[in-house]
């Protein structure tokens, strides 16, 4: 069974009331990932993930938007794109 890993989101969104993070990992359900803003103005939250390819998208203030550090994204069906995060398997061990 591969080994889950600990990811993060990050978004730079300094003016912001609140931010989540919602794609396959938690059923495009914005209320699972809440991410807290620093005071550097960055929002984070972390996440742990099986490897593989996992779409999500960042909402602001209610509205979806795409990572804009995102190194690929895909169509999705509501004629924007969503974020793409690859998860890799390592074979040497992790500490936690």
């Amino acid at each position: 069974m591969a080994k889950k890993k600990r990811i993060e989101f990050v978004l730079e969104a300094p003016h912001a009331g609140a931010v989540a993070a919602a794609g396959t990992f938690n059923n495009w359900d914005a209320s699972l990932t809440p991410m807290k803003r620093g005071k550097d103005g960055l929002w984070r939250a972390k996440e742990i993930l099986p490897p593989g390819r996992h779409e999500y998208r960042f909402v602001v203030d209610g509205q979806w938007l795409s990572d804009p550090k995102a190194k690929e994204s895909v169509p999705n069906p509501h004629g924007g794109d969503n974020s793409v995060m690859v998860v890799t398997v390592e074979s040497r061990r992790e500490s936690t």
